[in-house]
């Protein structure tokens, strides 16, 4: 018999916001039949930020994403590749 794959679970807490003129969607989601939700914050270039560890609460996902506001500010999302270029 063929098991079907879960199905994603998305917080209350998980959507737009918008703060110091940046826009991000925060989604935060676990699977139906696990405890631990994921925080991902994704910015409008598409570029995520995915966190590498699982959170027991929706809530406390949500307070690591205000924690990261508070002290790097909204553009700790922003596409920041860093590009060194070489001499040819």
């Amino acid at each position: 018999m063929h098991e079907r794959d879960p199905n994603i679970v998305t917080s209350s807490l998980s959507g737009f916001v918008t703060e110091q003129g940046v826009i991000v969607r925060v989604n935060i989601i676990r699977l139906e039949n696990e405890p631990g939700w994921s925080l991902e914050v994704e910015n409008e270039h598409g570029t995520s930020t995915v966190w590498d560890d699982l959170f027991a609460t929706d809530d406390a996902a949500h307070a690591a994403f205000r924690q990261t506001v508070d002290e790097e500010g909204m553009r700790a999302f922003l596409d920041q590749a860093v590009v060194i270029p070489f001499r040819r």
